[in-house]
């Protein structure tokens, strides 16, 4: 099965549980809940170099990995993440906090809720406030998509290469080890998970249509 078939799959699941279905107050309710971090699991996964579970909590300084054909949605605070496939995440804050990311390989969707965040991949920085975005992560090159807010990113061999990306509705990047930003296709994410995410915190995205929770068309 091809990934992105894989990924279709596993949202489609996810969303039978009734993630959408649930009252606002029940996900705000959930979300301050530290006994429930994680919300679907497929496959293999690790938190801090062990074996993790369905019920594992996962923190604001851990270190998360997903095996291949493996993808966690799951939930710090106020912040919501998808981690793909064959990832290595490293988070930084405090137990209920995330302030940081290092996004070592493989690829995450993030929903972030008000303040300053930052992802750091092999080839970019990425500054953050209470904004949606999705990267990639390889050796040579980082894919960025700002979903919606407003981002900040710079390249890692050339700090002064940066630039204020500013969206709505997905603006992408490419990072390469080089120092060079260009203009990116939108690739490997979509809108419905976008709202899963963000309704886990009782929050809709911003391209969302009134009342209804889908994308604007």
């Amino acid at each position: 099965m091809r990934h992105d078939d894989c990924r279709r799959d596993f949202l489609l699941r996810t969303l039978a549980l009734g993630a959408f279905a649930v009252s606002p107050t029940a996900r705000a309710e959930t979300a301050g809940d530290a006994a429930k971090s994680i919300h679907s699991l497929k496959g293999e996964l690790r938190v801090n170099g062990r074996a993790a579970t369905a019920a594992t909590r996962i923190g604001g300084k851990d270190v998360v990995q997903t095996g291949a054909d493996s993808q966690v949605i799951f939930v710090v605070g106020k912040d919501a993440f998808i981690l793909r496939p064959k990832s290595e995440l490293h988070l930084s804050g405090d137990k209920f906090l995330v302030k940081g990311l290092r996004l070592v390989s493989g690829a995450l969707l993030s929903a972030f809720g008000k303040g300053p965040h930052d992802i750091i991949t092999p080839t970019a920085t990425i500054g953050i406030r209470g904004t949606g975005i999705y990267v990639e992560a390889q050796a040579d090159r980082s894919y960025v998509c700002n979903c919606y807010g407003t981002t900040v990113i710079a390249a890692a061999a050339d700090p002064a290469a940066a630039e204020t990306v500013v969206s709505k509705h997905h603006n992408a990047r490419y990072v390469t080890a080089d120092g060079k930003l260009r203009t990116a296709p939108f690739l490997r994410h979509d809108d419905d998970e976008l709202m899963l995410i963000e309704s886990l915190l009782g929050r809709t995205p911003p391209f969302a249509a009134p009342g209804d929770g889908r994308p604007k068309r």
